[in-house]
Order: C-alpha cells, then structure tokens, then sequence
C-alpha cells in the first residue's frame, strides 16, 4: 500500500488525472482557466465541463507526475500544452480558503459565488448546514430513485402479504376477522356510517398499531442489530405504509421531503390494496364466540412452554404496586 496516499490529507495533492487516447492526458481540477462564471456565479468543474466520455480511464496521481507529464508528454498539442501548464500552475495551496469552505460559499473578496450541482440563491434565509442538507438530497435523488427500484419488489411484497387474505402464505387468523366484525358491529349500532371513520378504526387497530411498529423495528423479532442507515430507510418504508392506510388526499409538491416524494406514486395502488384487504374480510364468514374461544384455548395450549409465569405475575406485581391506590378500590367494589 502506498503511504503517502494513505496519508494524504489534502484532495489538491492528488489530482485527477483523465488519459485519453494516444497518451494524452489532462488533469481535472474543481477551477481552472476554463471555469465558467455567469452572474456572479461560478461553477465548479465537472466531467461534463471536460467533455469525459463513460469508459475513460482517470487516475489519482501526484502533483510531481503531473507536472512531469505535462511538460514531457510530446502527443499534447502546442495549444493542450499551454492550457495544460496554465490548469498546472492553479493549483492552490493546502491552506487556501477553497479547500477549506464548503463550495456554495462566496469569495468574499471578488463577489462571486460557487456552486457545483445545484444553487442555492433561492434558500438565502436558510441556515447554512440546512442548505447543504437540502443540496446534498438533490445530487443524491437519482441515487435514491435507483435504490428505491431496487427494493420495490421486497416491498410490493411485503405491503401485498400483509393486506391480503389468500396471497400471504397462511390463512388468515380469525381474531382479525373477529376484530373487524366487532368494530363493524360497533359502528352500526353507534349509527356511524361514514366509511372513513370504519377504515380508520380498522387501520388504527392492526395495521398502524402492530404492523407499523414491526417494520420500524424488526429487532422486536429478529436477532439483528438496526443501524441508523438501517433505521432511516426503514422509516421511509414505514411512512409509506401509513400513507397508505390513510384515507386522505396526499398533496405533494416541489418542497415536500424526498422520502414522500418516493413512493408518492405507488401509493395510491398500496391505498387500494388496504380497501381490498379490509373488503374482503368484511365478505367472509363471521366468527362465533364459540370458534374464537376454541381458537384462543388452542393457541393458548400450543404456546404453553413458551412463556415464564413467574415472569408474567412479577411485571403484574410491579404494575399493581405501581397503582395500588386505584386498583384496590376497583376490586373491593
């Protein structure tokens, strides 16, 4: 391993350095002569400004062989040459003000302002770490598009296994559809008939309540450890599923976060898949208290070892000393 690179502390003291056809090589630098400047605003340099193909070779090097293949390399034309040595000598030194400010920063000295990918003239009121934080989500939107493609399956999936009754892998546990009937049941003799408010109640109680909390954290089943990168993705998923739980109209725009940009389009077909989901349980048989008190006793029995009583009664020990003063009463009464 080379040492010296390891231990290089300055971007400006390895270049880039593209290597073209026939030998001719160029070195590619944040400014030089050739830097473009409209308006008080100064780009910096990028591979489109050099006009660099996809498939070209560019290679860090150091500034010594840069400048010894500058003025060495006889393929380069007279003109190259002489552009070449000019972009040699901008350099800069490691303690220069460029390398050291963040790149929207303005020269102080000469007016101007830099900018690489994206201007940020239209967030003058913003603080300087929420600009970048808003430059830095737009240069990576394309990778986050790319990312998102490449997990929409597992997520199509995942959404479609939990809002269905015959594609999930296993039939669906009666306390649900029992549920579901008991709010139904609820809301009729209560006389509510609006279906957003049964919606809600039904997304409430299961798919808000339990499913949303899985997906957030599935170190509460798995034996895993969760990241923040981990964590921030997963959260973008998880807002999704709510999003699509909701009964009201999302309105996006050119300022909502990125991560309700996302799945803004796939929303309102996971929004269709819930109201099929909740549909279709509604059409199947109902549950009698019988059933439900045999299906309760049965995984009641098969769940038997799993579970520590003296644990269970220890926490229910804790919470009845805890409130001993409003549980008494409701016991003796």
């Amino acid at each position: 391993m080379d040492m010296k690179c390891v231990q290089a502390t300055d971007a400006t003291a390895v270049p880039a350095e593209w290597r073209q056809g026939s030998g001719a090589r160029m070195i590619l630098q944040d400014e030089d002569i050739t830097t473009k400047i409209e308006n008080d605003w100064k780009r910096l340099n990028t591979l489109a400004h050099y006009q660099v193909p996809d498939g070209s070779v560019v290679a860090l090097v150091s500034k010594q062989v840069t400048a010894y293949n500058a003025v060495n390399n006889s393929t380069v034309s007279r003109t190259s040459a002489s552009k070449y040595e000019n972009m040699i000598r901008y350099t800069g030194s490691p303690d220069s003000l460029r390398s050291r400010t963040p790149m929207i920063t303005p020269d102080l000295e000469s007016g101007v302002k830099m900018w690489h990918l994206v201007k940020n003239h239209e967030h003058g009121d913003q603080k300087e770490g929420d600009r970048g934080s808003k430059m830095v989500s737009e240069i990576y939107l394309t990778r986050l598009l790319a990312t998102k493609g490449t997990l929409q399956k597992f997520v199509d999936d995942l959404f479609e296994t939990i809002f269905s009754t015959a594609h999930r892998g296993s039939a669906l546990p009666l306390a649900i559809k029992y549920m579901f009937d008991f709010l139904d049941e609820q809301a009729d003799k209560h006389g509510i008939h609006d279906p957003h408010v049964r919606h809600t109640w039904k997304s409430n109680c299961l798919p808000l309540r339990f499913w949303v909390n899985m997906i957030k954290n599935p170190q509460f089943v798995f034996d895993i450890h969760k990241n923040s990168i981990t964590d921030a993705c997963l959260s973008v998923v998880a807002q999704t599923f709510m999003d699509s739980c909701s009964t009201s109209e999302h309105r996006l725009g050119k300022d909502s976060p990125s991560n309700k940009l996302l799945y803004a389009k796939d929303i309102p077909s996971y929004k269709n898949w819930v109201e099929r989901y909740y549909s279709d349980i509604g059409k199947m048989p109902a549950i009698s208290d019988q059933d439900m008190n045999a299906y309760l006793a049965e995984q009641s029995r098969m769940h038997m070892n799993e579970f520590n009583t003296m644990s269970a009664l220890s926490e229910i020990f804790s919470y009845v000393g805890k409130y001993s003063e409003e549980v008494s009463p409701a016991l003796l009464g």
